[in-house]
């Protein structure tokens, strides 16, 4: 469908002067390249490859993708995925990088044919860069205005044909107009521990580790359901490894977790910490997220995307008309 010359190839040849505990190249030699190979919700993996398969055959780009999911579940990894299947480039951008209506325009105008072009958080659009996606997504073209006052004019700017994969954890944050463009709504949930499980196997052999049934387990289960954090864990696991730590043995396993403040049920330094927080400074009143904020100099938006989704998942916390609200679940726990 696409030229040769288009093609793009995530494989990457290490140079013997390279460092292979370099970040990028950790994070790339454990992504999948094929949807195949990507473990996960095998009914939103048979729609993803009948529509690659069918605009592969119509000759037409892709349909705009939008995927809402918690955070933390690869969502790059996906999007170079379906980029790779299409033989197609990924330009990827976020909302911190479109604060006005030329941002948009530069970057939409740059697009090649069959591009696919990737924004996260979507929901955190502004209203009026918004509007310039309408008929960007719809008829390729965009409306700009040029000129000013009384010479004022509006001129349309064609654009190559291109997909859109956007995600956003707040799907009601999104407009009904923008909503209603895109063809492919899918919603992701996290990993099962099976799931995981599998992933960490499969990633431990590409890092030349041998792990025991044990540590498979542990790492998956303290994954809080998230494969970025598997991949964090078993990383961890391997500098110890590197330090001559023998993980066959069971009690080495449980001192690396220990070493690293993540207790029986998955909860990290920070979770302690929130918990905590409202525990003893707040004497388990309500609290309202600012306030917590500020008392543990962590910023709101990471307490509300970081912390909060597992705690809630786990039945710690409450999030209630007069603020946030630990459970005796959480209190018993931290009581241990």
């Amino acid at each position: 469908m696409i030229e040769s010359s288009k093609k793009q190839t995530n494989s990457r040849v290490v140079t013997p002067t390279e460092n292979i505990n370099d970040k990028t190249y950790f994070s790339n030699i454990l992504r999948p390249l094929k949807l195949e190979d990507y473990v996960w919700q095998d009914s939103i993996k048979k729609h993803l490859s009948v529509s690659i398969s069918s605009s592969k055959i119509r000759w037409e780009a892709l349909d705009h993708i939008l995927f809402y999911w918690p955070p933390g579940l690869w969502k790059t990894t996906i999007s170079n995925i379906i980029a790779h299947e299409m033989q197609s480039a990924l330009k990827s951008t976020s909302w911190p990088a479109i604060d006005k209506q030329s941002d948009l325009v530069s970057i939409l105008s740059n697009l090649e044919e069959w591009d696919i072009l990737f924004i996260d958080e979507i929901h955190r659009l502004k209203p009026q860069v918004e509007e310039i996606l309408y008929t960007a997504m719809e008829d390729f073209e965009i409306d700009i205005m040029v000129w000013s006052w009384t010479w004022a004019q509006s001129v349309k700017l064609p654009l190559k044909r291109f997909s859109l994969i956007w995600a956003t954890t707040r799907l009601s944050a999104l407009s009904n107009p923008l909503r209603d463009r895109f063809w492919n709504i899918l919603k992701l949930d996290f990993y099962t521990s099976e799931e995981l499980a599998k992933i960490i196997h499969n990633n431990s052999f590409k890092l030349d580790l041998s792990l025991s049934n044990y540590a498979l387990e542990s790492i998956s289960k303290k994954s809080r359901w998230t494969p970025r954090i598997s991949n964090r864990l078993l990383k961890i696991i391997r500098d110890y490894h590197t330090i001559w730590k023998d993980l066959l043995k069971e009690e080495i396993i449980d001192e690396i977790f220990t070493d690293i403040w993540i207790d029986d049920l998955w909860l990290d330094y920070l979770d302690r910490k929130y918990l905590n927080t409202i525990m003893d400074k707040f004497a388990c009143w309500p609290v309202w997220l600012n306030t917590l904020s500020s008392a543990i100099w962590e910023e709101e938006s990471t307490l509300e995307d970081v912390v909060e989704p597992y705690l809630l998942q786990i039945g710690f916390i409450e999030r209630t008309p007069r603020g946030r609200k630990i459970t005796f679940d959480a209190i018993n726990h931290l009581k241990k």
